[in-house]
């Protein structure tokens, strides 16, 4: 009994002079003119405040304390900007302050100690990473020799679906969708056939695996005092991805080293395409290059392609086909569009979508509505000063681009679903770009930091969905009218219930089938 007691007057003691040293330290932070806040709680602070769905939560703490809020997430500093204004003074007006990311640290395990791009701080390394970003692994030149690989994914996602449909079966679309994105990447990137359905099967649940892990709420993140306890048992789970990305990497590393060193040895290539995993070893093997990439810079920063480009693609794609079958004539008027400049006797293809003003302005509003990524999220590498407000070095920033996109300032009622909204006076569809220069539109973010996959984005969305409302008319199964449109808890913008769908062929664009 007297060591219970013991126990538990070491606790108190403990747990008051925690709560002394937070006064202290939230006195101090007092003293500086920052944002307004809500009423924190001792230890947590707002976080009680984030449930159930973050963004929502800030959204609505957004229309009673402003456009700026300042939040204790744990004993984490954050600034919260749910405005275009707001947004453009962080991520143009101030963007040399906020040009990092936060790391957790389930991220930082899994890059090989943050080894990758995504989440390198800003510097020489990250600098090159961008610049052979965006003029090599994704640029236009090399998005254009992979188009052979998209339009085949296409094909077999359609086959997939004609298949289905012919026999009255209904289909996960997400799933469906999940499986082209992920084959996509990972052809592209190793040029990983998706005959072996085992060993694609294997890579997508590595992928999903690894983004429902670095998407959950870690405590030991935002206590500091927790910091080095894994007290959800996280570790066991994060050793075992990063195991099995590993031994995978290793392995298609060595096969594509030994098909270059053969290469070498015929004294030239084979007309093969290169992949992004040979243009990573080419710098990897160049004495010249002005950064040296190690075989973890590599292996991180396919991981962090595979993050990025399998499940947001998928998502934007059935968020916008949900929209669609719960707007009929919308999909009525983007199928007639497709079919004037198409025809039926192909598919369309990613040198149509240009001619679709309509269909590009349906994507336009399903990221405006639906963005995949409902938070930009940064770090301040020092203080600075933002509307008379002082935010100090070390605060992580959210901007909610998931409120933003509703913000009736910027848009006429702004929780329809009106593609005609993009739809410019010479029916050009692109009154507003997607890039980051208009800030109540930024789906991708802006500036330094804004995904560098954007038009590779684009492409497999727009062209997928385009060929999805031509082939096919789509039944929700269980013969609902409507789709629900709840969404769920996770680090991307997923959907609550999976989208169950008949997909009945409107026309057989293989006719050999």
């Amino acid at each position: 009994m007297a060591d219970y007691q013991t126990y538990i007057l070491l606790f108190l003691t403990w747990l008051v002079s925690l709560i002394v040293v937070r006064t202290i330290f939230t006195r101090k932070q007092n003293k500086l003119h920052l944002p307004p806040s809500p009423f924190a709680l001792p230890i947590i602070g707002h976080l009680h405040l984030l449930a159930p769905i973050p963004h929502q939560a800030l959204h609505k703490l957004s229309t009673r304390h402003g456009p700026i809020m300042h939040l204790f997430l744990g004993s984490v500093p954050c600034v919260v900007a749910s405005t275009a204004e707001s947004a453009r003074e962080f991520l143009k007006t101030q963007e040399t302050h906020f040009s990092n990311r936060p790391q957790s640290s389930a991220v930082h395990y899994l890059t090989y100690g943050s080894q990758d791009f995504s989440f390198a701080p800003y510097g020489p390394y990250w600098k090159f990473m961008k610049k052979i970003c965006m003029s090599e692994l994704l640029g236009g030149h090399t998005l254009t020799e992979l188009l052979p690989v998209r339009r085949q994914e296409t094909t077999r996602l359609m086959r997939v679906f004609l298949k289905k449909g012919k026999s009255g079966e209904d289909v996960d679309v997400g799933g469906e969708l999940l499986r082209l994105s992920n084959s996509v990447v990972s052809r592209m990137i190793m040029s990983q056939s998706c005959e072996d359905d085992g060993e694609a099967e294997k890579v997508r649940k590595m992928v999903q695996d690894t983004v429902f892990l670095t998407g959950k709420f870690n405590v030991s993140d935002f206590i500091w005092f927790l910091k080095n306890w894994d007290l959800q048992g996280f570790g066991k789970g994060l050793k075992e991805i990063r195991d099995r990305f590993d031994a995978m990497m290793e392995r298609v590393i060595k096969e594509h080293q030994e098909e270059r060193r053969k290469r070498k040895e015929l004294g030239g290539g084979d007309g093969r395409i290169k992949d992004l995993l040979d243009i990573l070893l080419d710098i990897h093997e160049d004495e010249s290059s002005e950064i040296k990439l190690t075989m973890e810079n590599i292996k991180a920063f396919i991981l962090d392609i595979y993050m990025a480009g399998t499940d947001t693609s998928a998502l934007t794609t059935e968020w916008a086909l949900a929209e669609l079958i719960n707007h009929p004539h919308m999909m009525e008027r983007a199928r007639q569009e497709i079919n004037s400049v198409v025809g039926n006797s192909r598919i369309v293809e990613e040198s149509d979508i240009v001619h679709l003003p309509y269909l590009q302005a349906i994507v336009k509003e399903t990221l405006r509505i639906h963005p995949t990524g409902p938070l930009i999220v940064r770090e301040s590498s020092e203080s600075c000063t933002i509307w008379g407000y002082e935010i100090p070095a070390k605060t992580q920033l959210f901007v909610n681009i998931w409120a933003i996109g509703r913000d009736p300032n910027h848009w006429e009622n702004p929780l329809e679903f009106r593609p005609e909204r993009f739809i410019s006076e010479e029916g050009s569809g692109k009154s507003l770009d997607l890039r980051g220069q208009h800030f109540h539109l930024i789906p991708f973010g802006s500036g330094r930091r804004g995904c560098p996959g954007t038009s590779l984005a684009l492409q497999v969305v727009q062209t997928n969905l385009a060929a999805m409302i031509q082939c096919f008319e789509w039944k929700v199964s269980g013969g609902k009218e409507r789709v629900d449109m709840e969404e769920k808890l996770g680090l991307t913008l997923s959907r609550a219930h999976p989208l169950m769908c008949i997909p009945v062929p409107r026309l057989d664009p293989f006719p050999a089938m």
